[in-house]
C-alpha cells in the first residue's frame, strides 16, 4: 500500500466542492477551500494543491457517493491520474459517533480524517466506462418516467369524487401526458440498446445474462450498471451481500438467537428487480420450479425460499460472465 503524506476529503453538493485538506496529521493541521462543482473547479483545487507543494502522487482523495454529482470530480481525478476512495455516505456517517451540528465544511473534514483513520480498509475507486456512466443516467431517467406513469395511472381511482365534465377533462389531459410519457419511455430504452449494441463486451455480457431464466432486458441492464460492467465485484457472493440477499447470523450470547436474515442496506432497486426475477424463474423455469415446491412441502417460510433463489440467480449470472457461454440448462437434459 502506498504511504499517503496529504488526505483530501470532499463534500460534494449540486453546485460547490467543500474541500479539506490535512497536510499534518500529528498537529491536526487543515484547510478548508470552497470550489465549484465542474471539472474547472476540480482543475483548481489540484492548482491549489500544486501551489502549496503538495506531492498530489502521495495525496489521498476522499469523498462520498452522491450519484451523479460524484461524476465531474471522478472523472477529472481519474484523467490526472491521481488516487481517490469512494465510500458510502453511512459508513461515514457511523464511523463519527455522537456529533452536534453540521455544515459542509466539518463533513468535508471528516471525511478527510475518515481517509486516515480507516487507511486499513483503502480500496482506491476507478471510474465507470463511459458507456457505464450513460447507461445509469438513462436508466434513473426511465425510473422517473415509471413512476410519473403510475401516478397518472391513478386518476380512475377518483372518479367517484369528481363531477362527470371535470373528469372528462381531467382523463383527456392525463391521457395526452401519458402517451407522450410513453413516448419518452421508449426513447430512453431504445437509446439504452443503442450504447449496449454499439460496445462488443457490453452486448456479450447482455446476451449471457439475458440466457439466465428470470432475468428481463431492463435487469440484465441493471447488473451491467450495478456492477460496472463485472469490474466492481469479483464474485456473486459479494453481489448477494450488495443487493441485500445473502443471509447473516444474528446472534449474540445465550440471549439472543435471531437466525439468519438479511440486511436491509442493500442496492433497494437490483434486490427488487431479482425479486420480480425470482417469480417469474418458479413459473418458467423447470428446474427452479421445483426446488421452490419442494421447499415449500417442507414448510419452509416462502419469502426465505424466494430469497434463495434471488441467490441463484445471481449465481448463474456471474457464472455465464465468467465462462463467458451462455446458460445451459442442464436440468432439461437429465430429466430426458
Amino acid at each position: 500500500m502506498k504511504n499517503y503524506l496529504f488526505y483530501v476529503g470532499i463534500d460534494i453538493s449540486k453546485l460547490k466542492l467543500d474541500v479539506v485538506l490535512i497536510e499534518n496529521i500529528a498537529n491536526n493541521k487543515s484547510e478548508h477551500f470552497i470550489v465549484e462543482n465542474t471539472s474547472k473547479g476540480v482543475k483548481s483545487i489540484i492548482s491549489q494543491l500544486k501551489k502549496k507543494k503538495i506531492d498530489l502522487n502521495k495525496t489521498l482523495f476522499c469523498f462520498e457517493n452522491t450519484g451523479v454529482y460524484t461524476y465531474p470530480l471522478s472523472l477529472s481525478l481519474s484523467e490526472f491520474k491521481l488516487d481517490y476512495w469512494i465510500v458510502p455516505a453511512i459508513e461515514i456517517k457511523r464511523s463519527k459517533g455522537i456529533s452536534r451540528g453540521k455544515n459542509d465544511k466539518t463533513d468535508a473534514k471528516d471525511i478527510a480524517w475518515y481517509s486516515v483513520r480507516n487507511i486499513d480498509k483503502l480500496k482506491l475507486s476507478a471510474i465507470a466506462e463511459k458507456e457505464i456512466q450513460q447507461l445509469k443516467l438513462l436508466f434513473t431517467e426511465r425510473e422517473k418516467v415509471i413512476k410519473t406513469l403510475l401516478v397518472f395511472g391513478t386518476t380512475k381511482e377518483n372518479k367517484d369524487f369528481m363531477t362527470n365534465d371535470v373528469f372528462k377533462v381531467v382523463s383527456a389531459i392525463n391521457a395526452k401526458t401519458i402517451k407522450s410519457l410513453k413516448i419518452s419511455l421508449k426513447e430512453l430504452e431504445t437509446k439504452m440498446k443503442e450504447i449496449i449494441k454499439n460496445s462488443s463486451e457490453l452486448k456479450q455480457q447482455f446476451e449471457l445474462i439475458r440466457s439466465v431464466p428470470g432475468v428481463g432486458q431492463q435487469s440484465a441492464m441493471y447488473f451491467i450498471i450495478a456492477t460496472k460492467g463485472f469490474k466492481a465485484f469479483d464474485n456473486s457472493r459479494k453481489f448477494a451481500c450488495y443487493s441485500g440477499t445473502a443471509p447473516f447470523e444474528y446472534s449474540s450470547g445465550s440471549s439472543v438467537r435471531g437466525g439468519t436474515k438479511v440486511n436491509h442496506m442493500a442496492d433497494k432497486k437490483m434486490k427488487s428487480l431479482l425479486q420480480m426475477g425470482a417469480l417469474a424463474a418458479i413459473k418458467y423455469d423447470p428446474q427452479l420450479k421445483e426446488y421452490y415446491n419442494k421447499k415449500k412441502n417442507e414448510g419452509k417460510n416462502s419469502m426465505l425460499v424466494l430469497n434463495n433463489i434471488r441467490c441463484k440467480i445471481i449465481d448463474r449470472v456471474f457464472s455465464v460472465i465468467n465462462r463467458k457461454t451462455p446458460y445451459v440448462n442442464t436440468y432439461k437434459f437429465a430429466s430426458q
